[in-house]
């Protein structure tokens, strides 16, 4: 049986926003709860994978992640979420080209609206690690273009994590000639490096990943546009400020012999929030 994609064109939907003018920001989250608090604020969020290891698996971003531990996660996401934009990072698409494949056809079928999808091979790392191995191109395009002959309406991002310039520049420019809808060179470590891939990928529209003590400047929405950036994802905005949280908060509950702070969001607020989740609140995407 042929699964369809479904009628809400979730990918159609961040296609259209990427190509609209300035830079559309998607947000890194790592759990439903987080994700709650971000659909508020942004209307994109972003299934980072260093945020679902650390949060799912208690690991760092080396290739952990089970595809069908993150297809169950989006899942979730879409049904209490159905009109943001979720663009989900599937790595190296979980090494081998058929299991890319399958879980692109999974993903979609779910409402997914894009994933990102890496020329990196094992034992693969965060974009922003040292140590990174990268396939030869002609390998990826070739599992690149197996995803973007399986995807029907999803969004897929190119991404390349070759440091050297000429070489980045080379995978660049050969990903822009491919049918993959959006380009990522990750961990890019400069404006001017910015700028050279903006020339060699011509009209193709090109994402900035900023991950806080990553290796690429931190740049504002404002900045961004002026560099040619069209999508911006933040990786663990969400997953670093709760582990500052997290941490001062039972420091300071040890500090105050366990007695629970006056002033704190409650029971209430929290279930309130939650409530909003129930997916019988939902207008259903048309």
């Amino acid at each position: 049986m042929t699964t369809t994609a479904p009628t809400c064109a979730a990918g159609h939907r961040l296609r259209q926003d990427v190509k609209a003018a300035g830079v559309t920001p998607l947000v890194g989250v790592f759990d439903m709860f987080s994700a709650t608090i971000a659909a508020q604020h942004f209307d994109g969020l972003f299934v980072s994978g260093f945020g679902f290891a650390a949060s799912y698996y208690g690991l760092p971003d080396i290739g952990f992640i089970a595809w069908p531990d993150m297809v169950a996660f989006v899942s979730r996401l879409r049904l209490a979420f159905p009109r943001h934009h979720l663009l989900v990072d599937i790595d190296d698409g979980y090494v081998d080209s058929e299991v890319a494949c399958h879980v692109v056809r999974h993903l979609e079928a779910i409402g997914a609206s894009g994933v990102i999808i890496e020329d990196q091979k094992r034992p693969r790392r965060c974009g922003h690690a040292d140590g990174k191995l990268i396939l030869p191109l002609e390998e990826y395009l070739a599992k690149l273009e197996m995803v973007l002959a399986t995807r029907r309406d999803l969004v897929v991002v190119a991404r390349t994590d070759a440091a050297e310039e000429k070489e980045m520049l080379r995978r660049a420019a050969a990903l822009a000639a491919t049918d993959a809808d959006v380009i990522l060179v990750d961990g890019v470590r400069s404006e001017h490096a910015v700028r050279r891939i903006r020339e060699v990928i011509g009209d193709k529209p090109l994402l900035f990943n900023q991950i806080a003590g990553g290796k690429s400047p931190r740049l504002s929405l404002t900045d961004l546009t002026a560099l040619g950036v069209d999508v911006a994802i933040y990786s663990t905005p969400c997953l670093f400020a709760a582990q500052t949280a997290i941490d001062q908060s039972l420091q300071d509950l040890k500090k105050a012999d366990g007695l629970l702070p006056e002033h704190s969001i409650g029971v209430a607020h929290s279930t309130a929030l939650l409530e909003g989740n129930i997916s019988r609140h939902h207008t259903v995407c048309r």
